[in-house]
């Protein structure tokens, strides 16, 4: 009998009881029912894993790039989590994915190659002048302050704000011209409607997906409209979760052709 995935309390809304599926899954070696299992918990997670990569939205990277880094996260949650030890999968998995997101902003989101440690330097610089900010009005903190809040020597403090001029050609986290306060840029900002992107694509699916069988468009709706695994939908349904991916992935193909081809 295969474990299931079920809903239940947690301190997350979106957060699946797998505690059985983890049990299992220690227990197991590996194979194709291990693999399988493995899958499945993955799956119930990600859109825990979704709504957390959506907390970076607007920060100069894309929110799929940002959404396959947090399922790589995930995943590594997934793979070294051990149950036996008492906590709850969801306060081990939340910081390993959030620390993943924050080590791509890291690595891979500088305009010039800037070593790690220069890196961790500029935050802690930058944090300190924002906190000093807030205390001594009227100026900025001197380098000899930041230092002993930060308890950096003042080099440090130093090779710290030559970094901040590095993070990128026009950087969102240079303080604006004036302030004194420790605002930058990415402060003032205002953040997109998510929805507007998918205005035009929902308007051209609409019509291919009213003519759509029945049972095909009620699997598309609870899929991409009600947020649900393709094991839920199976469950729902009494189909097998290979069968729900089959029918997604050949309505999608068959939509996309259809939208594809009129467009041309």
């Amino acid at each position: 009998m295969p474990t299931k995935v079920s809903a239940k309390h947690h301190p997350h809304d979106d957060a699946p009881d797998t505690a059985d599926a983890f049990r299992k899954l220690a227990g197991l070696p590996p194979g194709q029912q291990r693999d399988a299992l493995r899958e499945r918990i993955v799956e119930a997670w990600l859109p825990m894993a979704e709504r957390l990569a959506g907390r970076f939205r607007s920060r100069g990277e894309s929110y799929e790039d940002l959404r396959q880094v947090a399922s790589l996260g995930l995943v590594k949650a997934v793979d070294r989590y051990d149950p036996e030890l008492g906590n709850a999968f969801e306060s081990y998995a939340v910081p390993t994915i959030t620390g993943e997101i924050k080590r791509h902003f890291r690595d891979h989101m500088w305009t010039l190659h800037v070593p790690r440690r220069v890196q961790d330097l500029r935050n802690r610089v930058r944090f300190a002048t924002q906190d000093l900010s807030q205390t001594i009005p009227g100026r900025r903190p001197t380098v000899a302050e930041i230092a002993e809040y930060a308890d950096l020597t003042e080099e440090e403090v130093k090779v710290g704000q030559e970094a901040l001029e590095s993070f990128t050609a026009l950087s969102l986290d240079a303080e604006l011209p004036g302030s004194d306060d420790g605002y930058s840029l990415s402060d003032a900002l205002g953040s997109p409607d998510p929805a507007l992107d998918t205005v035009v694509d929902r308007e051209s699916v609409k019509p291919r997906l009213a003519a759509l069988p029945e049972r095909e468009r009620a699997i598309l709706y609870m899929r991409f409209f009600g947020d649900m695994t393709q094991s839920r939908i199976a469950e729902q349904l009494g189909i097998s979760q290979m069968h729900v991916s089959r029918l997604i992935s050949r309505c999608c193909d068959r939509m996309r052709d259809q939208i594809m081809r009129e467009s041309a």
